[in-house]
């Protein structure tokens, strides 16, 4: 499969289908539900939006990447949540409404928020001598076009056909995951001579990353005295990150594969990071319970 095929027409596809499919699990008493929580939401675009990317941006530095790989841990670290985090934060009993309204937030949020961050990051460690460019404007309008627009297409279709919108959404919630999967084994295959190198480089800093960041939003929630399903929902908000679209952003919009791989290595490291955090929240949570019961 050709690199232009992927980069120009699979991956902005898939991530339309996926947001379309966020879209379908939201509604406008979504929006209602913010107001509910205010310091929650917060806290979670703080760890989000600031903590995140500063994380990572120190880390490039600690680890010392390569130009293009350090821009595309700083892009990673700036895409939003997904459905892959309200799923985490279902299965391990967090808080969905806020992760749902977190996620919510920060896919309206992010096309504003990553031409600019992303551009910045590229004049820091790729100077000006560079074929690679990032117009900030341009970036804004196709990443609204390809993760705002079909989100809400995504309520339209919840708010007049509900329960088709139902069936679609759980095939769609499966399709993002497995397609993240498809995509990531496409660019393993295309860049095969060279993966060994890149996992070496980059699947050091984005595990550091990926653990330090799923520990530190779960820490800053529970530091600013939010409750434990607050807590555990804003962990993985932070932690679990919307690979497809940092894929569309350092493949499509910027056209550099080598920025794609810190993508590559999160996305796979943040199923098995994200679970057995989990596992470990629960079995403290659990363990607390008990005690509380024997008193």
């Amino acid at each position: 499969m050709q690199a232009d095929v992927l980069t120009k027409v699979i991956l902005p596809l898939s991530l339309f289908l996926i947001m379309f499919g966020i879209g379908m699990t939201l509604r406008l008493s979504d929006f209602k539900n913010i107001f509910h929580y205010p310091k929650a939401i917060v806290v979670g675009l703080i760890g989000q939006l600031i903590l995140l990317p500063l994380i990572a941006f120190i880390l490039s530095l600690i680890f010392r990447l390569p130009a293009e790989l350090a821009v595309g841990l700083i892009i990673i670290s700036l895409a939003p949540g997904g459905a892959t985090s309200n799923m985490f934060t279902y299965l391990f009993e967090g808080d969905v409404p806020l992760s749902v309204s977190l996620t919510l937030l920060t896919s309206l949020l992010t096309p504003f928020t990553i031409p600019l961050i992303a551009s910045l990051s590229m004049i820091y460690f790729m100077g000006s001598n560079t074929e690679f460019e990032l117009s900030i404007v341009k970036t804004m309008l196709q990443l609204l076009v390809i993760s705002v627009i079909p989100i809400a297409l995504g309520m339209f279709v919840l708010s007049r056909l509900p329960v088709v919108a139902k069936k679609i959404e759980n095939a769609l919630k499966w399709f993002s995951i497995f397609f993240l999967f498809l995509i990531i084994g496409l660019i393993v295959m295309k860049n095969s001579a060279n993966m060994a190198n890149f996992f070496v480089q980059a699947g050091a800093a984005t595990l550091v990353l990926n653990i330090v960041v799923l520990i530190s939003g779960y820490q800053l929630a529970y530091w600013t005295k939010l409750n434990i399903k607050q807590s555990t929902a804003i962990g993985f908000e932070v932690g679990i990150q919307n690979g497809t679209l940092a894929l569309v952003v350092s493949g499509t919009l910027i056209g550099n594969n080598t920025m794609m791989i810190p993508a590559v290595t999160y996305s796979l490291l943040m199923f098995i990071t994200g679970a057995i955090f989990g596992y470990l929240i629960n079995k403290k949570n659990n363990r607390k319970k008990t005690e509380a019961c024997s008193i």
